[in-house]
């Protein structure tokens, strides 16, 4: 499943293949700001 996640902190959006269905509540880091931030479903959208 390919999700888009967004970072909160500079607003870029990053591809993220998963191969676990749960995704939330994990830390990401963003590769434009270097920023760490929990996934919650306010920053994932899926893509088709």
């Amino acid at each position: 499943m390919m999700l888009l996640l967004k970072c909160p902190a500079c607003k870029n959006t990053m591809k993220y293949r998963s191969q676990d269905s749960s995704i939330r509540g994990k830390a990401k880091r963003c590769v434009y700001c270097g920023r760490s931030y929990q996934v919650r479903p306010a920053v994932i959208s899926t893509t088709t």
